[in-house]
């Protein structure tokens, strides 16, 4: 798989990465760990080296699960973990609350570390952005942590423009990391030119619509209790519905190239920007090897015009996040 450069520092990645918060929680029953230990394996024998975890996943395991799965390539693959979120009653973290305080982020990262297996974390994210710490505190931090040879790499989640550029000032940033481009304009309009100004990589995540690009969900299907979907406004029966008619056109021009509306989704998003890499993520080999097989998709000049077209003129139904969750982001 080719691979591309995210950012000025010289991060480089496959140009589609693993995200692996699936494997352990948010759809359903987590992955048997053994079978995930080997779909991680095997993305890397097809070429994939970005792999994408956080604490908070599982919380923990998934940390655990990626380094374990990862320590007979450590060499060969870049590894993203992300701080943020501050801890529970039980000293687990939890989406209660965000703690960006430096002393926090510390101590976040021994622990990281520590389950990783690693001497130094490729990519460390701000998860969300904390309103009570100003951001040059935040990137201040982590700065230390790259002195200290812990952290090689910066990035944010789901942050606003103007705290990106204040965050950059202070802490080169590598990468930018947001939600649902393929049909979230926001980005695009927003951020996309903030990070083309100053040299900051982009990784689209859930860039499947978790799952729903895929053309497997319809209004009909039934989530299992445990699947946070169930609270997510744009996976209710009616917004489903109504946001089918972009996946039956994505299916469309998918059976003209011989590729799914998966494949499509994701070849779309790697010929907007050089310096962008999505990270979709599954449980299911066959899932995986049709993600990595989008790599190979070549969209012509008139396939991109209208997909764009298509997509403008989409009036997606439904949030991609609950409104406390999103009350969260761009800030």
């Amino acid at each position: 798989m080719e691979t591309r450069i995210l950012g000025n520092g010289g991060l480089e990645v496959s140009a589609i990465g693993l995200g692996c918060m699936g494997m352990s929680q948010s759809y359903g029953l987590p992955g048997d760990k053994g079978e995930m230990i080997a779909l991680i394996r095997h993305a890397v024998d097809r070429g994939v080296t970005f792999f994408d975890t956080a604490e908070i996943y599982g919380p923990f395991v998934n940390e655990e699960l990626v380094g374990e799965a990862l320590a007979p390539v450590r060499d060969q693959v870049v590894i993203a973990t992300k701080f943020g979120f501050g801890r529970d009653p039980d000293g687990r973290p939890g989406l209660s609350a965000v703690n960006s305080q430096p002393a926090h982020i510390k101590q976040a990262v021994e622990g990281s570390l520590k389950r990783l297996g690693v001497e130094v974390i490729d990519l460390l994210y701000q998860h969300r952005v904390d309103p009570n710490v100003p951001i040059e505190d935040v990137a201040g931090a982590v700065k230390e942590l790259i002195a200290e040879g812990k952290v090689k790499h910066f990035g944010m989640s789901e942050a606003g423009a103007q705290t990106i550029r204040r965050a950059h000032a202070v802490q080169p940033l590598s990468l930018i990391h947001i939600s649902e481009p393929t049909w979230f304009r926001r980005p695009e309009e927003e951020v996309l030119p903030i990070l083309e100004e100053l040299g900051i990589g982009f990784v689209p995540f859930s860039p499947l619509g978790k799952g729903f690009l895929t053309g497997a969900i319809d209004a009909n299907t039934q989530f299992t209790s445990n699947d946070f979907r169930n609270i997510i406004p744009r996976f209710t029966p009616e917004a489903r519905q109504a946001n089918q008619v972009f996946v039956d056109w994505l299916r469309g021009l998918a059976e003209s190239k011989g590729a799914t509306p998966a494949q499509i989704a994701l070849a779309w998003l790697l010929a907007q920007k050089p310096w962008m890499a999505p990270i979709p993520g599954t449980t299911k080999l066959t899932r995986l090897e049709e993600n990595i097989g989008a790599a190979d998709i070549e969209l012509t000049a008139d396939d991109l015009r209208d997909i764009e077209s298509a997509v403008s003129q989409i009036e997606v139904q439904g949030a991609r996040y609950p409104e406390a969750l999103e009350q969260r982001t761009y800030l």
